[in-house]
């Protein structure tokens, strides 16, 4: 399979065939909810770039599920009142983060329970299945997303969403570090901006696992699906 290693094509079939099993893989999707993606100036965390990524990650989705691929929909979600966060130890982005971008308004409205910014912008299908205590950077802190998935017995998860740099990067170091075989799907992530998203790949590639294009990886899942079913 074509895979990207430090933004270069390079052919890793033989060296990651233990990778590209569909039957012991499992899709997380993360962040990719109203407080990221909604065009609104009250969006209170927005990420702009990955609004061109929705309608490719449902169509990703839609292509997995009919190969048996199973789906989950990890987004942050904090306790009304602060307690999680702005009136505890504050997430380090919140200071970090508006020295480059520059204040954000609403932010304090981001990822709070029952409100309309934790509302997920891809579709949800009624067999997916949803991590929604996500209150830091990585989908498996603090949830229940790696003893989800060490219950539905998965080797390998396939990343993407958003930020490429941030809460991707995160998860994928968090997941190589629980010995799950860690893929990115390249096109369907998107960074804080270009240059983070390339060198986010690059870290991916060179530490952690896959870097692909997703039509590359239903590829080799079709391929393999129908060995299984000729043998």
């Amino acid at each position: 399979m074509r895979t990207y290693v430090y933004g270069k094509p390079h052919d890793t079939r033989d060296i990651f065939e233990d990778h590209l099993n569909p039957a012991a893989t499992a899709i997380v999707s993360i962040d990719m909810h109203r407080g990221h993606l909604d065009p609104s100036p009250h969006c209170p965390c927005p990420a702009p770039r990955a609004r061109e990524i929705v309608e490719p990650i449902d169509t990703f989705h839609d292509a997995a599920r009919a190969l048996g691929v199973p789906i989950i929909h990890v987004r942050s979600v904090l306790r009304r009142g602060g307690v999680d966060d702005i009136r505890g130890i504050s997430s380090a982005w919140r200071r970090t983060f508006p020295i480059y971008v520059g204040e954000i308004p609403n932010s304090d409205a981001h990822a709070i329970e029952g409100s309309p910014w934790t509302e997920f912008v891809t579709r949800v299908d009624p067999a997916d299945l949803i991590v929604e205590t996500k209150k830091r950077l990585s989908a498996f802190y603090p949830t229940d997303l790696d003893f989800l998935l060490r219950n539905m017995r998965i080797e390998s998860l396939v990343l993407n969403g958003g930020f490429t740099d941030c809460c991707i990067l995160n998860t994928a170091f968090d997941a190589s570090n629980r010995n799950y075989r860690v893929i990115v799907a390249r096109d369907l992530v998107r960074g804080t901006d270009e240059h983070l998203e390339s060198a986010a790949l690059a870290m991916v590639s060179l530490h952690l696992g896959l870097v692909a294009d997703s039509a590359d990886i239903l590829a080799e899942w079709r391929a393999r699906r129908v060995g299984q079913n000729a043998a």
